[in-house]
């Protein structure tokens, strides 16, 4: 073949796609280690489904994302429904770090750093949260579990940052105020991120004053003795 040849040749074959969710063909080509490459897949997916309903998003788009072939999508997480089920449950929890890190300050430092810390993981995440364990999966037992488990977590550790993890009488109304305040702050998230009708401060301001009435006043209420704890132990 010759070089003129060669040359028109490869300008009639189309370019690698490029443009949101498509890798450039050198990441794509890159070698990365097998954690390394779930990671990627994974974050892949968890932008497309923040992005997209769970039915309109099929492996072969998440293996096209990460730049991979759509068996390594399998070959990590199982299948979709396996990988969405997964990116469900880590951002629907809060991690043992977030509460491991707040301040050793006032009950109302605490909040505010909670608060930050909620508002800046929705910020980073595009607010997957808000998009996940929705509709597109109908009656999923699995999915229920994972959401069901996801909140009991985050309540006890939002009990442990504010001070409450140890008490024992009202303990049940406390963390129904703590499951009513977690409603709050999805709705709030969804007015600031999705609505456009609250700004950031708007929000954090509403979730403090929230969370600060709910532990100062509210939870003092059922047993008086009891109060939160203004320091860790």
């Amino acid at each position: 073949m010759t070089s003129l040849q060669a040359a028109t040749d490869a300008h009639a074959r189309p370019a690698p796609k490029e443009g949101p969710g498509v890798e450039p063909a050198e990441q794509r080509r890159q070698r990365l280690s097998p954690d390394e490459r779930r990671e990627q897949i994974f974050a892949c997916a968890q932008r497309l489904f923040a992005q997209r309903p769970y039915e309109d998003v099929s492996a072969t788009d998440i293996a096209s994302a990460a730049g991979v072939a759509r068996g390594l999508v399998n070959h990590y997480f199982g299948n979709k429904r396996g990988l969405y089920l997964e990116v469900v449950r880590l951002n629907s929890t809060v991690p043992e770090l977030a509460v491991a890190t707040l301040p050793d300050g006032t009950l109302q430092e605490r909040i505010d750093a909670s608060v930050t810390w909620f508002l800046d993981t929705l910020e980073n995440t595009g607010g997957t949260w808000l998009a996940l364990g929705s509709a597109g999966m109908g009656r999923d037992s699995d999915l229920e579990n994972i959401l069901v488990e996801a909140e009991n977590e985050s309540v006890e550790r939002l009990m442990d940052a504010m001070g409450l993890a140890g008490r024992d009488e009202g303990r049940e109304q406390v963390r129904a105020m703590m499951r009513a305040y977690a409603q709050l702050a999805r709705s709030g998230a969804r007015e600031w991120l999705l609505r456009k009708t609250l700004s950031r401060l708007q929000v954090h301001t509403l979730l403090s004053a929230t969370l600060l009435a709910i532990v100062s006043d509210a939870v003092p209420a059922l047993t008086p003795a009891a109060g939160p704890r203004e320091g860790p132990p």
